[in-house]
């Protein structure tokens, strides 16, 4: 379906999870440890995606928190794989658990990976996130073998913490066939003074590259900004969210864990698709009303900011 302004809303980003193994600076500050049971069912995820698919959503993302903590995450993926409409399912994960599940991932119909990795050492690693790095190596291989593909890192940003290995980050596209995807930094939640203090434009990485060629995005509705280099078997994305904002393509829109419809990643408007779907309404026609009010850009440039962390709403 179109919003009021035209664009198409196809793609799903639907979080199973706030519950996370990990520990991420600008994601899950360490104040916000506690472990939540996870609200929404099978059933009840699966349900939310055949109304959206309903409505000719044909991209489903999973998000968390990790995904990969559901016990039933094959399930979830298996009973989607089968929703009519739906023809791309794609898992974001912190890469910890990859190695362990890749296979059977695969088998019950996930497509392919994206894999948060902000460093590519190993005590640096550990400190940002409280992980470890050569289990999130060993999946990001396994998922390769598993033909988990394209596979594309998620790297965000940081001024003080990986400016110095954009090259090294890039360098991995010459030898793997693996998509390397620079984010900035996203203020919001309870990190926003330390957000802004480490923000890093996108412009370091073509400072940094500048044998970095421009591609055609892979569809016009991408986030991403393409790169080669010359030699490269992968390519390099660019994701400027703040310096240079892509709001009048956007096509997509998120489901927390708590079953809450967000049109904007950067709006603290939701929608209570959970309480609605627990009380036999249609929530088919209530995501079609407020898709239609998908708002038409965000205001981060103007410093409104909302007060939720990531993990919250989903990565």
């Amino acid at each position: 379906m179109r919003d009021l302004h035209g664009r198409v809303i196809d793609y799903l980003r639907i979080s199973l999870t706030e519950n996370c193994n990990l520990r991420c600076i600008y994601c899950k500050p360490d104040e916000c440890i506690e472990a939540r049971r996870d609200p929404m069912t099978k059933r009840e995820v699966v349900s939310m995606v055949k109304a959206m698919a309903d409505l000719g959503v044909k991209k489903v993302r999973f998000t968390g928190g990790e995904p990969l903590l559901r016990k039933d995450i094959t399930e979830i993926i298996s009973e989607v794989s089968k929703i009519e409409g739906i023809d791309d399912i794609a898992l974001t994960t912190n890469g910890i658990f990859l190695a362990e599940k890749a296979k059977e991932l695969k088998k019950a119909g996930l497509m392919r990976v994206n894999v948060s990795l902000d460093t590519l050492e190993e005590d640096k690693y550990s400190k940002l996130t409280g992980g470890n790095l050569k289990r999130v190596i060993e999946g990001i291989e396994k998922a390769k073998l598993e033909g988990l593909y394209p596979i594309k890192l998620n790297v965000v940003l940081m001024n003080s913490y990986n400016k110095e290995e954009i090259e090294n980050f890039v360098n991995i596209t010459v030898e793997k066939k693996i998509d390397v995807r620079f984010i900035e930094l996203m203020p919001m939640g309870s990190s926003v003074s330390w957000i802004e203090k480490e923000y890093l434009s996108s412009q370091e990485v073509l400072s940094r590259c500048p044998r970095l060629q421009m591609l055609e995005k892979d569809y016009a509705s991408s986030p991403s900004i393409l790169y080669k280099l010359p030699e490269g078997k992968g390519r390099v994305g660019i994701i400027n969210t703040i310096s240079n904002k892509f709001c009048d393509s956007c096509n997509r829109v998120r489901i927390t864990s708590s079953g809450k419809l967000k049109l904007c990643l950067h709006s603290n408007k939701e929608i209570d698709l959970l309480g609605s779907l627990r009380k036999g309404e249609n929530i088919r026609e209530l995501l079609k009303k407020n898709i239609l009010d998908k708002p038409e850009k965000h205001h981060l440039d103007e410093k409104q900011y909302i007060d939720k962390d990531m993990y919250k709403i989903g990565g």
